[in-house]
C-alpha cells in the first residue's frame, strides 16, 4: 500500500454506514429528549417527582438541577445517554481496531504489505478520533439547534465545554481498549477494559456522590474527571479534561510500543 495514510482512509471508507447508524441514534437521543424540557422545566408535578425519589438516586442520576435546561441537557444527553452511546461507538471501534484486526489476520497481512506497527497504531487511533469526533460535533451542532426551540438557554461556549469533557471522555475510552487491544492482541481483553472504564468509572462516580465522606473516590472516575463540575453550567473542569487527554495520549503512546515489541499472531 502506497497511498497516503491507507489505514485511516480504509477505516473511514468502510465504516462510513456504522458512522452514519451512530450519527442517526445520536439525533433521535437528541431529538426524542431535548424538545420534552418546555413541559418539564419549571413543572410543579415534575419537581415533586424528582423530590419524592430518594436522594441517592437523584444525586446519582444528576437530577438534582433537572429544572433548568443546563441541567436537564447534562442530565438526559451527556451525562447518560449521549454517553451511553458514544461509548458503545468507542468500545465497538477501539476493539476492531488492533486486536479484532489481528485475530482476523488483517494486521498480518497489512504489515506484510509495508505498513509499519507505528503507523498501523497511529492510522487506526486516528480512524476512531475522527469517527468520535465527527459524532461529538455533529451532537453539539444538533444541541445548538435546539437550544431555542427547546427553551434550553444553552449558549455555544456552555455546548463546547460539554463537548470538550463528552469527546475527552469517549476518547479515553478508546485509547484504553486500543492499549490493551495492543499489548494482548484479544479483542476480548479490549472490550472488557473498555466496558469497565465506561461502567466502572460511571459507578464509582455514583458513590462518590451519595455522601461527602466518599468524594475522595473521583480521583479513580474519569466520567467524574469529565463531570463532577457539570461543564454546562461551570465551564470546564480544567484538570479533569487534561487527566482525560493525558491519560489517553499515554495510551496511545504505549499502544504503539507494546506492539512494536511482541509477536503478532495470525
Amino acid at each position: 500500500m502506497h497511498s497516503q495514510l491507507p489505514v485511516l482512509r480504509r477505516s473511514l471508507l468502510e465504516s462510513w454506514r456504522a458512522t452514519l447508524g451512530w450519527t442517526i441514534g445520536v439525533a433521535a437521543a437528541l431529538l426524542l429528549y431535548l424538545p420534552l424540557f418546555p413541559s418539564i422545566g419549571g413543572n410543579d408535578q415534575m419537581q415533586q417527582l424528582i423530590d419524592g425519589l430518594p436522594p441517592e438516586l437523584v444525586s446519582a442520576l444528576g437530577y438534582d438541577q433537572i429544572g433548568s435546561g443546563a441541567g436537564y441537557t447534562q442530565a438526559t444527553f451527556y451525562g447518560l445517554i449521549g454517553f451511553l452511546i458514544l461509548s458503545i461507538a468507542a468500545i465497538t471501534w477501539g476493539a476492531s481496531a488492533v486486536a479484532g484486526a489481528e485475530e482476523s489476520g488483517r494486521l498480518e497481512l497489512d504489515l506484510a504489505h509495508g505498513i509499519g506497527r507505528v503507523q498501523y497504531v497511529i492510522e487506526t487511533s486516528l480512524a476512531v478520533i475522527v469517527r468520535l469526533c465527527w459524532l461529538v460535533l455533529f451532537a453539539s451542532v444538533l444541541v445548538i439547534a435546539l437550544s431555542g426551540p427547546s427553551e434550553l438557554d444553552l449558549g455555544i461556549g456552555d455546548v463546547g465545554a460539554a463537548a470538550l469533557a463528552l469527546g475527552g471522555l469517549v476518547l479515553l475510552i478508546g485509547a484504553v481498549m486500543l492499549f490493551v487491544g495492543a499489548a494482548s492482541g484479544r479483542k476480548t481483553w479490549a472490550l472488557f477494559a473498555g466496558t469497565a472504564v465506561a461502567v466502572g468509572g460511571y459507578a464509582v462516580n455514583a458513590v462518590a456522590n451519595q455522601s461527602p465522606d466518599l468524594g475522595w473516590l473521583r480521583v479513580f472516575s474519569p466520567y467524574a474527571w469529565a463531570y463532577h463540575q457539570p461543564p454546562l453550567t461551570a465551564g470546564p473542569n480544567a484538570a479533569g479534561i487534561t487527566a482525560l487527554f493525558a491519560v489517553s495520549l499515554v495510551c496511545l503512546v504505549l499502544a504503539t510500543a507494546l506492539l512494536n515489541r511482541r509477536d503478532i499472531s495470525g
